[in-house]
């Protein structure tokens, strides 16, 4: 793969910086980085896009994410995320509810959820814990799950 095909650019957003990942017109991972990190950015038309509608997320949590996804995923992992993507926005599930419904169980979804390498696009931050609010990006307290408090109340308006 020629490194001309790799694209990252970093954006700011209400909940922070993000740093966008893509490979060839496919979008391939978004982090939550630090603003204060150095970046090599390279822009292309794809990366603009991915950035445009995030900001179009982040002003209308109606908005329709319309990208094409490339991330590698074992089978249960493609199962759960492409759940995640049926949860409306507005509303969450348990993880209990989509291990009843993928035949699984709460910490393989969890697990999966954690492992998701394109965070708000695959929306894991809509699935919570039957007690609170679970956790976010395998982590159970701190920034993580302010940020998903922040998505999550995002789409609540």
């Amino acid at each position: 793969m020629n490194s001309a095909d790799i694209h990252q650019v970093q954006i700011l957003t209400p909940i922070g910086a993000l740093t966008i990942y893509c490979r060839n017109e496919f979008l391939t991972e978004i982090k939550f980085t630090n603003i204060n990190n150095k970046l090599y950015c390279t822009h292309n038309a794809f990366t603009r896009e991915v950035a445009r509608q995030l900001d179009a997320y982040f002003k209308s949590a109606d908005f329709q994410f319309d990208l094409p996804l490339n991330y590698s995923a074992t089978p249960h992992q493609e199962k759960v995320w492409r759940a995640l993507m049926d949860i409306p926005r507005g509303h969450v599930k348990t993880y209990g509810e989509l291990a009843t419904l993928l035949h699984s169980s709460p910490r393989a979804i969890g697990q999966a959820c954690g492992a998701n390498p394109i965070p708000i696009v695959i929306p894991c931050h809509r699935v919570v814990s039957k007690a609170g609010l679970g956790g976010f990006m395998h982590q159970a307290q701190g920034e993580f799950l302010d940020i998903k408090r922040q998505l999550l109340a995002h789409e609540q308006h």
